[in-house]
């Protein structure tokens, strides 16, 4: 993949946005999330991504270095995996859910659909699937106790896409956007757990 960028449309930086560390790379992040989740890898500009997150596209260079770089940070599920399934496997199921959903609240998007709604060339897709496959379903297949671990872990990598799939389609005024986590917790999170024990 290329590194070059084009130029593209600038908007004028947010006040402040640079200056914490946190904020600045948080909102780099999450445009860059929807930049290559929205555009082929070639289409996506680090002017375009500076300009989405309101800081300058020196920041960008100093804090990743290279588009490069920045998509090889997009594509990294390992720190949402982390987060998902730090919790004994008792309790692991109902975890799942409100953690899928405090991350979505925290970042201002889904931590795992980008691997399924890509649109980049093969290249991206396989890239994004294979770092999903190892940081995410393979990690959990290997935390799994019982029979058919591998495809228990894929079940329920498929149940937490289309719980963060549910939830963005019927935003911002369905009944999942105004459920408290509890409550969506309390409904899907006994079929995770089902999956998780083997039962």
């Amino acid at each position: 993949m290329s590194t070059t960028d084009g130029p593209a449309p600038a908007r004028a930086a947010t006040p402040g946005a640079e200056a914490g560390s946190g904020t600045g790379r948080d909102a780099i992040v999450r445009a860059a999330r929807r930049a290559f989740t929205l555009r082929p890898y070639a289409e996506v500009t680090l002017r375009g991504i500076a300009a989405d997150a309101g800081v300058s596209p020196s920041l960008i260079v100093k804090r990743f270095g290279s588009k490069e770089a920045l998509f090889n940070t997009v594509a990294d599920f390992g720190a949402a995996a982390d987060a998902l399934f730090a919790a004994p496997p008792p309790e692991l199921g109902r975890h799942m859910v409100l953690t899928m959903v405090e991350l979505r609240d925290r970042f201002g998007g889904d931590p795992l659909l980008r691997v399924v709604f890509s649109l980049g060339i093969e290249d991206e897709r396989t890239l994004l699937r294979a770092r999903f496959r190892e940081q995410v379903t393979d990690r959990l297949a290997g935390a799994l106790a019982g029979p058919d671990a591998r495809l228990r872990a894929e079940l329920i990598a498929g149940q937490l896409l289309g719980l963060g799939a549910t939830l963005s389609l019927h935003r911002p005024d369905g009944a999942g956007a105004h459920a408290r986590p509890e409550r969506l917790a309390d409904l899907y999170a006994p079929g995770l757990q089902r999956l998780v024990d083997g039962t």
